[in-house]
């Protein structure tokens, strides 16, 4: 903050900058960016099946009868396995690709949710599981959206075309909440999660033939 400066903006940036700084303008050429409209339909998609942390915990608590007063420690459990997995799990994708990477950690959400769906009984070992599953979904997903969303975007709209990209997830997870909630009063917790789980295979099967698509 206070003695990194981005010096690479160059005259040329500069005057793109000028002339897309009118909101609709600069929108218009972010909907014509290459790449761009098919990652916000992917973060979209993959961002209705993921269902609220507050909803797995709730869950998690009446699996392991957790009393009340010991409920704020699945979230630190969860930012815990966070810590650990971001920063490995970045230079991963670096090596080996984001999108590879963010859908590994979709992957390890649906593992959490089926973890949850299990018969298994109050033990501790398969909650640390399901919060440390959480935690990678996080550490494989947040920053590596990011990464791979900006290599896509014009250096002078890349601070908008990232924030385009986390609105598309964020409504998305949004309606996916509210969804979630109305299936958790209709059907129970139990078929809530089984319906969310169906919908995020049914969405990364989306995502893999859209990726397919692209690279052929």
């Amino acid at each position: 903050m206070l003695f990194v400066r981005d010096t690479s903006v160059g005259k040329a940036e500069r005057a793109a900058a000028s002339r897309t700084r009118h909101p609709r303008r600069a929108l218009r050429t972010l909907a014509r960016t290459r790449g761009l409209p098919r990652l916000c339909l992917i973060a979209a998609l993959l961002g209705v099946v993921t269902v609220s942390d507050s909803f797995l915990y709730l869950l998690l608590q009446r699996r392991i009868d957790l009393p009340a007063p010991y409920f704020p420690l699945l979230p630190v459990g969860a930012a815990a396995g966070f810590l650990l997995l971001a920063v490995p799990l970045g230079r991963i994708a670096d090596r080996i690709g984001r999108r590879q990477v963010f859908l590994a950690g979709h992957g390890a959400l649906l593992s959490a949710y089926l973890l949850l769906l299990a018969p298994w009984g109050g033990g501790l070992v398969a909650a640390g599981c399901v919060l440390v599953l959480l935690g990678a979904f996080y550490a494989a997903t947040d920053g590596v959206l990011m990464a791979a969303a900006g290599p896509l975007l014009p250096p002078h709209l890349k601070a908008s075309g990232l924030a385009l990209v986390q609105s598309a997830q964020a409504f998305a997870r949004f309606g996916g909440s509210l969804l979630f909630g109305a299936g958790w009063m209709y059907f129970g917790p139990h078929g809530a999660l089984t319906v969310a789980a169906a919908g995020l295979v049914v969405a990364l099967a989306a995502v893999a033939t859209l990726h397919r698509g692209r690279r052929a």
